[in-house]
């Protein structure tokens, strides 16, 4: 009787560790294939949607924030409850990306370095303007490709 229970459990756990395997393959498969949120969606991967969108969100706040104040931020805390800029975004580690916000004297910087630059975690630079440019190759900048 021991020696049966010992087999099915021993095939119990061969089974577990067999469906593990799959499940984990199966997600690292579906990792590496992004699917697109939108049509003409331009980001490679999820990361880079994450940061597309909070780069989006936060060139919108800068709008709203200028045409209520006649200037921009200067800083990302002055735009907190500004159109959908909340109080978690202002923090500029952003998981896989670094934000590094710039005031000038008629304007702003905004970019998101990504912490593993490649050609699924693009580089994002934009400014006043909204126009978003992305580099594979290092930090974006005005010369940059733009974003489509």
């Amino acid at each position: 009787m021991k020696t049966r229970r010992k087999s099915m459990v021993q095939r119990l756990v061969a089974g577990v560790i067999l469906g593990t395997s799959i499940l984990a393959g199966w997600l690292a498969a579906a990792q590496m294939t992004y699917k697109p949120k939108f049509p003409g969606d331009p980001a490679h991967s999820e990361s880079e949607a994450a940061a597309l969108g909070y780069l989006r969100t936060t060139v919108r706040a800068q709008r709203l924030y200028k045409r209520t104040n006649q200037q921009y931020a200067t800083s990302l805390g002055q735009l907190v409850h500004v159109g959908t800029f909340t109080r978690r975004m202002v923090p500029t580690d952003r998981g896989d990306y670094t934000v590094n916000f710039h005031s000038r004297k008629d304007g702003y910087e905004l970019s998101l370095m990504p912490k593993q630059l490649d050609a699924d975690h693009r580089s994002f630079y934009s400014t006043e303007d909204g126009v978003i440019h992305a580099d594979d190759q290092k930090a974006a900048d005005a010369k940059s490709p733009v974003v489509k």
